[in-house]
């Protein structure tokens, strides 16, 4: 018998794909990298590409020991072939999350029905936490999915008994181990020995850890970049990326990075948005949901990730993005069981539509930032930020639109609600996110292009500031020390001090970022 295909739900699948691949692929460019993090990354895979040392990164000649090799081979490969372009260094962080969202569709699908994998899909994809981070040129988008796929891995072999899954694990856990290092083998690996010795007295963890080939696969993914590294750099590695930036960011506060033990509990509603009142629901049956052994295993992931970075000294809000796929699966698992009602539908539009109306008072709140804030450099940025017309004639257009969707009848509640969340996303990454980066990050940028196109051959140091967004737009690295006297300068106008100015002229300025070049 010829088995036809449900059009309806082939034309509903399709929409959400699209949807997805709009929200993680569309303007990548539109905004200029966001210091320091994000220029911090880029910069070192050009480095990288132009040096053709492809088994270390530095960040303006100095080494870098800040993360593992893997992301920066993803970012330089795709410059190699691409160019050395923003949009190409964020676009490893783009293609893993969308491949975990890929992942998450096909696992709920299997557990529940394509109706739920598209939902988990949609809701882990569109959720704020994983689009800033998808579309960020840095280690967590990547990070974020290899553990996913571990995670979904482990789960499949636990349930399963699946050889062929667990070893699948390994190797995703040997990539995350190269992208950032012993997190990406301490949250799966504890997740499944806290659900085991809980649900079957350690059996199958026990059966996990004994996988000679899944052994040997990890080791050849992570163990020979690390023997190099530490061959290379002898204690200059293990001091500056195992103690430095994994025990003493576990034990102490780095850069200022701190919080109190409820920082996580307050960050994750805000990373979750515009779908965090479906948490709430979560907690109106935590023992039917604890029986479950899939839902336990969930929990146990989601808890050890909040309860992990809660006791570290260092706390940055994407970490608790380490738990957002398994709960999204949560909720997706309890919708199934109990469809959302009409009140827990309102709160979703509410959520939405306040979302929506930030977007269109960002440009509002810059002009009173402008007037209240008192550092020295945002301030003089916020006066000067471009028109923000465009933003709220935006906003107002998805408002309509969204108005139109929600009271509409006679169609899918949960198809509308999809498309109004898509509505805005697609605002704040294709509208309010770009003008945000103009107004924070374009004198960088404007700067470093004009001395690439005018002055390629000029020596630039950076005095008293730290922007790896500008070595890379310019192209060559721009180290922080005292200029020689052939040195050109770059200086924020606020930090001036100290420098002879009465040696230089103003090559280029904008808002405030001043290019000075030496007199003859």
């Amino acid at each position: 018998m010829i088995q036809y295909c449900n059009p309806l739900r082939w034309t509903h699948a399709a929409w959400v794909a699209l949807s997805l691949l709009s929200l993680y692929l569309v303007r990548l460019a539109g905004a200029p990298l966001f210091d320091v993090d994000e220029g911090a990354f880029a910069e070192a895979s050009r480095e990288m590409l132009a040096s053709g040392d492809w088994g270390h990164t530095t960040l303006n000649g100095t080494d870098r020991f800040d993360k593992p090799i893997f992301i920066y081979w993803c970012q330089a490969a795709l410059m190699t072939v691409l160019g050395p372009h923003d949009w190409v260094a964020r676009l490893p962080s783009a293609l893993a999350v969308l491949a975990a969202t890929a992942g998450v569709w096909r696992f709920a699908a299997q557990q529940w029905g394509e109706a739920a994998g598209q939902r988990a899909a949609f809701m882990l994809g569109s959720s704020l936490g994983l689009l800033a981070i998808g579309r960020a040129a840095t280690a967590d988008g990547m990070l974020n999915a290899l553990l996913i796929a571990t995670g979904l891995c482990l789960w499949t072999f636990a349930s399963t008994g699946s050889r062929s899954a667990l070893r699948w694990a390994y190797v995703w856990c040997g990539l995350g181990l190269l992208t950032k290092g012993p997190v990406a083998l301490l949250i799966p690996g504890v997740t499944l020995l806290i659900w085991s010795l809980i649900t079957d007295r350690g059996r199958t963890a026990l059966q996990a850890l004994w996988e000679p080939k899944g052994w040997l696969l990890l080791l050849a993914i992570a163990v020979p970049w690390y023997l190099y590294a530490l061959q290379r750099h002898e204690m200059a590695f293990v001091q500056g990326f195992f103690l430095k930036h994994n025990v003493e960011r576990f034990t102490g506060t780095l850069e200022g990075h701190s919080g109190n033990p409820l920082y996580y509990v307050m960050v994750l509603p805000l990373l979750l948005l515009p779908w965090s009142p479906w948490c709430i629901r979560l907690l109106g049956s935590p023992r039917t949901q604890w029986a479950d052994p899939f839902q336990r295993f969930l929990w146990i992931w989601v808890l050890f990730v909040l309860g992990f970075f809660s006791l570290s000294g260092t706390k940055l809000p994407h970490y608790m993005l380490y738990g957002l796929a398994p709960l999204v699966l949560l909720i997706v698992a309890q919708s199934v069981k109990r469809p959302a009602s009409v009140a827990w539908q309102a709160a979703l539009w509410i959520c939405t539509a306040l979302s929506c109306a930030l977007a269109f008072a960002m440009p509002f709140i810059a002009a009173w930032g402008a007037t209240t804030v008192t550092d020295t450099w945002v301030q003089p940025l916020l006066a000067s930020a471009p028109s923000g017309l465009t933003v709220q004639v935006a906003a107002a257009f998805v408002a309509v639109v969204g108005v139109w969707l929600a009271i509409k009848r006679h169609s899918d509640a949960w198809a509308r609600l999809m498309a109004c969340v898509w509505l805005v996303s697609m605002l704040w990454v294709g509208v309010v996110i770009p003008w945000l980066g103009q107004v924070l990050q374009a004198p960088f940028q404007e700067v470093a292009t004009w001395a690439r196109q005018h002055h390629p051959d000029a020596r630039i140091v950076q005095w008293r500031m730290h922007q790896p967004s500008f070595a890379f737009y310019y192209g060559e690295p721009t180290t922080q020390q005292p200029p020689a006297t052939t040195d050109w300068v770059i200086v924020r106008q606020d930090r001036v001090e100290g420098l002879p100015v009465n040696r230089y002229e103003t090559a280029h300025s904008h808002r405030g970022l001043l290019l000075l070049k030496p007199l003859p």
